[in-house]
């Protein structure tokens, strides 16, 4: 039977497996851009006729990869007011070392994903994790990988938490006449979810990798000297310097307070910050840019609030003085940077000496570095200016909305409310999140169009489309009932193979496309065996929700793939022991909690 079913495959079908091992390979052993390897292997499969234009373009119209787009609008407008930071201070706090932060960030994940789709769970948590990391100086690859894990690992706690489970419910409703209950496999993903966390966690030295960042090292001559204000009305009144989260920043430091007048050097971690406390930072561009977003900081210089255009179309942009600039010799008072240039100097940088003076008292010399909040025209009107030698807008440097902070968590909020209960879709949800993101301005629209990672988007319509190409040309059947008949008569070798077959495919193709394929095999092994088929709707279900081995096998594997600086091997280090010890747990819990018994 399983010789047939291979020797019936046509030659689109080998060509396929060729294509797909191909692309395994070249992920597994170089260095290659994921998106240019899975657009290529789908142009030569569309070239080769395997797949029409419509199947190999499919996966833009895929309702769940549009659904990660959008989502990366709904994320633009939690970054741009401050909300991931309320997030990141809620279920979050200050590590001692890796194998802490990876336990205070795993379990809230899970138990929200347990609930909740695990999508916008990542998507959510995105961001505040790669805040986190870069403030608590711990690498990002050391917690991407762990924060889509943890959403994964709970997937089949609720059957509403994954859409493979809500793909076999449909499944099952269509061919049983009735559907799994809400907490059909509990028992099942509880210890799983229990001991998945705790492998990551002792493990993470071993199997994740620790790429860090190359920031600018300090005493470069950006080192930028800036002041802050400590908001009367904020919430960092009466917090000590710690407990600011200012002690330990990265590539930049507190270097001293001005308290009406009185300069508190080499201030101590329990200083209690007082309202208008003047603080004195020194540090590279990037970590100016993070304090600038910091909730409870203002810039020392009330110029800011004076610029003629919405902060929301402002930015942070470093201008190099010109040695024949008729700045020179003037302090930035007697510049007067807001009327000439509708600009604000908030730092100034000069060639690695630390400028010991007020903002305002600064007198300017040629090759000064100026960091600037101004308009975002700004770059391209004085670029030519004989003003300026090098005029260019930092990145991600747009001043955060903290008063719209609360908007955007509550349209998260309803979001999540609305699709986990179903009232629209969550591609409908999403995008009216999105919209109301931008019509709430909590967002810009040329901020949302910047957000999406477009990168991810391509591979995982890519990844669609080879996915289709199996489907279409019967390898992924072929590999299934290869699998499956290999169990023989044994119950329990039977629910294994189920499991394999579905896990490999997850794996390679969808996990929605995966468990639609094995479905109809599970039914039809446990009729063979004379058994009841839940134990093996079960093993469809679970395996279909836990693929780790390949950044394929889960779209949120694929969101955290980039900002987590990870390769292809990355996953397959730590994926596939976590993939066996799912197995092993999935395929023991499954005959205890659903006992095999005769149909």
């Amino acid at each position: 039977m399983v010789w047939e079913t291979w020797a019936a495959l046509g030659g689109q079908a080998w060509l396929t497996a060729g294509v797909v091992v191909m692309v395994l390979l070249v992920l597994t052993l170089t260095e290659q851009a994921t998106d240019l390897v899975l657009v290529g292997a789908t142009t030569l499969l569309l070239l080769a006729g395997v797949l029409v234009p419509r199947e190999a373009f499919g996966g833009l119209a895929n309702e769940g990869i549009m659904t990660i787009a959008v989502l990366y609008v709904v994320v633009a407008g939690l970054d741009a007011t401050g909300a991931t930071v309320l997030i990141a201070q809620k279920f979050l706090s200050r590590p001692r070392t890796i194998t802490g932060a990876l336990g205070r960030m795993m379990f809230p994940v899970t138990f929200i994903s347990a609930f909740m789709n695990n999508t916008p769970v990542v998507a959510m948590f995105l961001p505040v994790v790669n805040d986190w990391a870069k403030k608590s100086g711990i690498p990002a690859s050391k917690l991407m990988i762990p924060l889509s894990y943890a959403a994964v690992l709970s997937g089949t706690v609720t059957i509403i938490s994954t859409s493979s489970n809500l793909v076999v419910d449909g499944l099952l409703r269509q061919a049983r006449g009735h559907g799994m209950h809400i907490f059909e496999l509990f028992w099942i993903s509880v210890p799983i979810t229990i001991v998945g966390v705790l492998f990551v966690v002792l493990t993470h030295r071993w199997l994740l990798p620790a790429r860090q960042s190359v920031a600018a090292p300090f005493g470069d001559p950006r080192e930028y000297t800036m002041e802050m204000l400590v908001d009367p009305d904020g919430p960092l009144v009466n917090r000590t310097i710690e407990q600011a989260g200012l002690r330990q920043l990265p590539n930049a430091f507190l270097a001293e307070i001005d308290r009406d007048g009185e300069v508190l050097a080499a201030v101590p971690p329990q200083e209690k910050l007082r309202p208008n406390d003047r603080l004195i930072f020194v540090g590279v561009p990037d970590a100016m840019v993070d304090l600038y977003r910091v909730r409870g900081l203002a810039p020392a210089t009330d110029q800011v609030f004076k610029l003629d255009a919405p902060r929301t179309r402002r930015a942070l942009i470093e201008a190099v003085v010109a040695d024949g600039s008729p700045l020179v010799g003037q302090s930035v008072r007697e510049a007067r940077f807001r009327s000439v240039y509708n600009a604000a100097v908030i730092a100034v940088a000069r060639r690695g000496e630390r400028v010991r003076r007020k903002i305002g008292d600064i007198v300017l010399r040629g090759g000064d570095t100026l960091l600037l909040e101004a308009p975002t025209a700004f770059v391209q009107q004085h670029r030519n200016s004989n003003h300026f030698y090098l005029v260019s807008r930092l990145e991600d440097s747009t001043p955060v909305q903290h008063n719209r902070a609360t908007a955007a968590i509550a349209i998260l909020i309803g979001m999540i409310v609305v699709a986990s209960l179903e009232w629209l879709s969550m591609l409908k949800a999403n995008m009216l999140a999105a919209g109301l993101m931008i019509a709430t301005r909590c967002c810009t629209t040329a901020a949302a169009r910047r957000s999406v990672e477009w990168k991810i988007i391509l591979s995982l319509a890519a990844a669609f489309a080879l996915g289709t190409a199996m489907e279409k040309t019967g390898l992924a059947k072929a590999i299934a009932q290869t699998l499956t008949s290999a169990a023989g008569s044994s119950p329990l070798l039977s629910l294994i193979a189920v499991y394999a077959g579905t896990l490999l495919l997850t794996e390679m193709v969808s996990h929605g496309a995966a468990v639609s394929l094995i479905f109809p095999i599970a039914l039809q092994t446990a009729a063979n065996l004379g058994l009841g088929y839940m134990p093996f709707v079960a093993a469809v279900t679970v395996a279909g929700s836990l693929g780790f081995a390949t950044p394929l096998g889960y779209q949120t594997h694929m969101m955290v793939y980039g900002p987590g600086g990870y390769r292809f091997a990355d996953f397959l280090r730590i994926g596939i022991p976590m993939d066996l010890l799912c197995a092993v747990i999935a395929v023991t819990m499954i005959p205890i909690v659903i006992p095999f018994r005769p149909a």
